[in-house]
């Protein structure tokens, strides 16, 4: 082979297999990604309590925006990562029926060590932000929404 194509041809390679690189690990963090997610979603439906320990950064903030029913005005309602983990051991997720624990997951953007993920619920919409800490994705946000007509 020509000294000329050789170069073109490795130079070509060097373009290549970064694109090939990034992609591999672009799927791989989604993949990762999603089995927190799935760790959050069903250790809230089986009472897992270690699932829903493993899925969550100790700092999390887990937040819903309530409207009163007279006034209107709005509060935040949230919980910590502490609230949320015994919430999941008292079995509180545990009350929706099986054949009703709809789990839909959607990792909507993955950026360095940031992502997005949505996950339609039972009777509730979930909104996650993760980080990569210390080399594992970790849920540190949740905003979330009751589905209209759920819980009443």
């Amino acid at each position: 082979m020509p000294p000329l194509v050789f170069r073109g041809l490795a130079a070509l390679l060097l373009l290549v297999v970064p694109g090939v690189a990034r992609a591999q690990t672009e799927a791989s963090d989604r993949s990762a990604i999603r089995a927190v997610a799935l760790d959050y979603i069903e250790g809230w439906y089986t009472g897992n309590a270690e699932r829903m320990e493993r899925a969550v950064h100790p700092e999390l903030a887990k937040r819903i925006v309530q409207h009163n029913p007279v006034s209107g005005a709005a509060s935040l309602g949230q919980q910590s990562a502490m609230t949320l983990v015994q919430n999941t051991r008292a079995g509180g997720g545990t009350r929706t029926p099986v054949a009703r624990q709809l789990k839909d997951i959607t990792v909507l953007d993955v950026y360095e060590n940031a992502a997005s993920v949505k996950i339609v619920a039972a009777e509730w919409v979930d909104y996650l932000h993760l980080a990569r800490w210390n080399g594992t994705w970790k849920i540190v946000n949740v905003l979330w929404e009751l589905k209209a007509g759920a819980g009443q």
